[in-house]
């Protein structure tokens, strides 16, 4: 079995189930009738508790978070929560290579792949200077950049904390980027653009991604922003026909892209495009936050969240106006209406 096919939001009481699950937890326990394991198997659609009783838990001396497993049994119901009564498991190969880990991790909405491509119409849009262009696909296609951007998460907790969030944050802040570049027509846009590509780079390997998700050695030792300038410098260092101002601009924007000096930035903004990078990602980073726990909210009586670490305060679901546009394209599009000729 190298494809799944069923996920733990549509196990049903009652039904047989066997399918590819990540072990999140395994903890091997005694009852009277001898040792048994009790799982939790999960995927991107959630989790689910797993036991798997004596005389078939004997059969495996170890089980733990992060092996892949083939699963097989019935779905009952303990205090009204799916459970999963194992009669059949086998442990997959950790090099499984039929197996897509955003199946069974929490992942962006959008596909990485589409997300990189989408990066790329940036670029061919918006770098109009040569050695810009160039220098932006040299560094997003190097083989080790590209594997690890593509399920690199935002973060370790609070925004963009999933596979594929990097990139889904990285392209959020992109556009937001040449969108208040349009209404300053002074500025560099496309140091704005390479800056906000690559500002967060240094995550992919700050973080460890996977089931974990902890910081690495060089994340805790150094942190994102140093990793991503020493990553760049190397192809900063081939793009002979890029100005050198240029690129000391570049890596001002990314080591500056935190805003101030409490907030883990080396250096404060001292342009104005490092100030549209620096509140581009604020906001980005910001709305994720918000309205992943708004929600949170779906089928509560509730408008209010619980407080908010990390905002400082409590949130509140607020009504929506009627027909409210959902995107730039029904917008335009309600503009068209309105600007239609009134029939006689």
């Amino acid at each position: 079995m190298s494809q799944k096919y069923t996920y733990i939001k549509d196990l049903i009481n009652g039904e047989r189930v066997k399918d590819i699950f990540l072990i999140g937890d395994a903890q091997l326990r005694e009852s009277r009738n001898g040792p048994f394991w009790n799982l939790r198997l999960q995927d991107n659609s959630g989790a689910v508790e797993a036991k798997i009783w004596s005389p078939l838990s004997q059969s495996f001396p170890t089980l733990e978070a992060g092996m892949f497993v083939v699963a097989g049994g019935m779905v009952g119901s303990f205090r009204d929560k799916p459970q999963l009564t194992v009669e059949v498991l086998d442990i997959l190969n950790p090099e499984y290579a039929g197996l897509d880990i955003t199946d069974f991790l929490p992942s962006s909405k959008d596909k990485p792949e589409d997300m990189m491509q989408e990066l790329d119409y940036l670029i061919a849009e918006h770098m109009v200077h040569i050695p810009w262009k160039k220098f932006c696909r040299r560094v997003l296609k190097d083989q080790t950049v590209h594997d690890r951007l593509l399920t690199a998460t935002g973060a370790k907790a609070v925004h963009h904390a999933y596979v594929g969030g990097l990139l889904e944050h990285t392209l959020a802040v992109a556009k937001l980027c040449m969108s208040i570049c349009d209404n300053y027509p002074e500025v560099d846009r496309q140091v704005v653009l390479a800056a906000a590509i690559f500002h967060d780079l240094g995550k992919a390997w700050e973080l460890s991604g996977g089931l974990t998700n902890d910081y690495t050695d060089e994340g805790r030792l150094l942190g994102h922003i140093h990793i991503g300038v020493e990553i760049l410098e190397p192809f900063l260092h081939k793009s002979k026909d890029l100005d050198p101002k240029l690129k000391l601009h570049l890596k001002h924007l990314i080591l500056s892209h935190h805003g101030e000096y409490e907030y883990g930035a080396p250096k404060r903004p001292k342009t104005p495009e490092a100030f549209i990078l620096h509140f581009a990602d604020n906001i980005d980073a910001k709305m994720n936050t918000i309205f992943a726990e708004l929600g949170k909210l779906e089928g509560s009586e509730s408008n209010w969240t619980p407080y908010q670490r990390f905002l400082d305060r409590y949130l509140y679901k607020a009504e929506k106006s009627p027909d409210n546009p959902s995107s730039k394209c029904e917008l335009k599009k309600s503009e068209a209406q309105c600007s239609l000729p009134l029939k006689a």
